[in-house]
């Protein structure tokens, strides 16, 4: 899409379009003329920075974000040293949130230096009531505060903030809507997320995503095509389809649609080399998403299945809607089908009413998974969810005894499932110069392993043949043995 005749099209004499996607361009475009005044009155550029906190929704939403700061006019720049800095934030753990406080501390020293410095916080933090609160009230130097919900508001917003000498809020508790085709700047030229859906219907009890994130709803399949279409004419080759839970896409569109036929349609789109997804709920996996996955030449070998325990009694409790035996054999289903998949998972530590007996159901599942690499966490609690306010909270010590114990299991096998390619010749995207020894390149193959091996940066975002010659544990030292695949 070309923004830049989108922006021409705006008049800022007239009225506010009422179409919400030009609205924003009207803002964007209001952004600008402001900016360009404050620019004049200083003499110099000014800079801005997304900071994200959290998974690859909020990567994706930072892009977004960067996409209308560059239109409005700002030099983008990394870090916090910038003249507008927004936190991309996220609620998942506490720590996440501590993290958030303690950086904002830092910020405000920088505000003191330079009084024309701008802040603003989005994301899943900001949709907790509490939050807000003590924003409110500790940070008052904030200048722009909205949610997850609104994101595509961004620039009106933004002009709202810059107009104004008071801290700007902007909170929804949900929203049905899906805006499309506004500013985005990717990370990566040659590779893309793609949200296909938003929101969580699961409401596992650890969990505040779906109180943060609101209930799913669903892209069209014609506009996920679309976008895509676009993005590999501007030269992507890997997509990753994003949304908090992938295998229930469709289920609320007016004409429903599966996760897996949606993949067939993706698959459809010529020049497009790799497909990935995220996230997986193992209840809502489905045989028919297995058989698309087996029979694809462009669906990576790559399946992300939080496990979150082993225990059927805690995974009941925790709302998960399968059991021990119902997760095993989907692995088994899997490994049947595609034999050299690789697995990773997520794993809670420490849930409330945890036992040894418990712990150890989990273990099992680990062993008998094998799972290639694992996501190990201490349960966090998270005020709203009813796993907060549950009895038998499980003592620090015993939790860090096990989430040890978990750790090591988990490390040993990665290293003995890593090392079952080597020797192997296989495709490798190639996405950076090594940042540690710039004679190499990195890549990552289908099954989300890294590569090291030598090579110049006009191999960058190409695919080719790459010969696994060591394994390092968690990566591959290689060298190339074909041209682009």
């Amino acid at each position: 899409m070309n923004y830049d005749k989108e922006l021409e099209q705006i008049d800022l004499q007239g009225n506010i379009p009422a179409d919400e996607t030009r609205r924003q361009y009207y803002f964007i475009k209001k952004c600008r003329s402001l900016l360009e005044k404050k620019e004049n009155e200083l003499g110099r550029k000014l800079t801005a920075s997304a900071v994200t906190f959290g998974c690859q929704m909020n990567a994706r939403d930072s892009e977004k974000l960067i996409g209308i700061l560059e239109k409005v006019g700002y030099s983008i720049v990394e870090g916090e040293d910038a003249d507008f800095v927004i936190y991309n934030t996220c609620t998942v753990r506490e720590n996440a949130n501590l993290r958030v406080y303690g950086r904002l501390g830092v910020l405000n020293n920088k505000k003191k230096k330079n009084p024309h410095m701008m802040i603003a916080l989005c994301g899943c933090m900001m949709q907790e009531p509490e939050v807000v609160e003590k924003i409110k009230k500790s940070y008052r130097f904030v200048n722009l505060i909205f949610g997850t919900h609104n994101i595509y508001k961004f620039a009106e917003l933004l002009a709202a903030a810059m107009e104004s000498d008071r801290m700007v809020i902007d909170i929804w508790k949900d929203t049905d809507k899906i805006v499309e085709n506004l500013p985005v700047e990717r990370k990566y030229p040659f590779k893309s997320g793609v949200n296909i859906m938003f929101g969580c219907n699961n409401f596992c009890s650890y969990c505040i995503v779906p109180y943060v994130r609101g209930r799913e709803r669903s892209r069209t399949p014609v506009e996920i095509i679309r976008e895509i279409e676009r993005l590999v004419d501007d030269g992507v080759v890997e997509v990753m389809l994003l949304g908090q839970n992938v295998n229930s896409y469709g289920k609320n569109l007016e004409d429903p649609i599966s996760f897996a036929q949606l993949l067939r349609e993706v698959e459809k789109i010529e020049g497009l080399k790799r497909i990935r997804f995220m996230t997986s709920h193992p209840k809502d996996l489905s045989d028919e998403l297995i058989e698309v996955m087996a029979g694809s030449e462009k669906i990576c070998r790559h399946m992300h299945l939080p496990l979150q325990s082993g225990s059927s009694r805690i995974l009941k409790i925790m709302n998960r809607r399968y059991t021990k035996e119902q997760y095993l054999e989907l692995v088994e289903k899997l490994r049947r089908a595609i034999p050299d998949i690789s697995l990773t998972t997520d794993i809670i530590v420490g849930f409330p009413g945890e036992t040894e007996e418990d712990f150890q159901e989990t273990l099992d599942v680990v062993r008998k998974a094998h799972y290639d690499s694992a996501f190990t966490f201490i349960y966090s609690k998270r005020t709203g969810t009813p796993a907060a306010s549950m009895d038998n909270q499980v003592p620090e010590d015993v939790v860090k005894d096990r989430f040890d114990r978990l750790l090591k299991e988990v490390q040993d096998i990665s290293k003995e499932m890593a090392g079952r390619l080597t020797g192997q010749v296989q495709p490798v995207l190639v996405e950076e110069v090594n940042s540690q020894d710039n004679t190499l390149m990195t890549g990552r193959l289908s099954n989300n392993l890294l590569v090291h091996f030598p090579g110049d940066a006009s191999l960058i975002g190409k695919i080719v043949n790459v010969r696994l010659s060591q394994c390092k544990g968690f990566y591959y030292i290689g060298e190339i043995k074909d041209s682009e695949v």
